[in-house]
């Protein structure tokens, strides 16, 4: 932010969840999905503000040619959804059941303190990039999974 006092415009982009195809959060999901061993995390109703790469991709080319963007915003999808509609969304996406819960109790006894990420809840939403008009090319979690799956 101190580039400002020097006339620089500044862009802070703050994302969510990225889902892409390599690596990252949706990487590791995959395999216990796909073999039918999803769940939800926790009680599943703590929200998880979420992206697409490519919808990611194309806020920061936005941010660069839209003199009109400064200061804080957020890179996240304009729905947000919790936990256990994204469990549902991705075993839908790879046609299988997400019958195992992991119970809160079990992520902080194998996680520790970073349980508390996987735990919290954020609903967060992209109030400036939508009232400037950028459009989301994957706005639903369900046409996001689907694309990456």
């Amino acid at each position: 932010m101190r580039a400002e006092e020097y006339g620089v415009r500044v862009v802070l982009i703050r994302t969510g969840v990225v889902l892409g195809t390599t690596g990252g959060a949706l990487a590791q999901m995959l395999l216990p999905f796909k073999l039918g061993l999803g769940g939800k995390l926790g009680n599943g109703k703590q929200y998880m503000p979420w992206i697409h790469i490519d919808d990611l991709t194309a806020i920061m080319h936005y941010a660069m040619v839209n003199a009109s963007l400064r200061g804080p915003i957020n890179g996240v999808a304009p729905n947000p959804v919790s936990n256990k509609e994204f469990t549902r969304a991705l075993a839908a996406a790879v046609h299988r059941p997400a019958l195992l819960p992991v119970p809160g109790f079990a992520l902080k006894t194998a996680l520790g303190e970073f349980a508390t990420v996987l735990l919290g809840s954020q609903r967060v939403v992209p109030d400036v990039l939508l009232q400037e008009g950028f459009e989301f090319q994957y706005p639903e979690i369900d046409t996001a999974l689907q694309n990456l799956v």
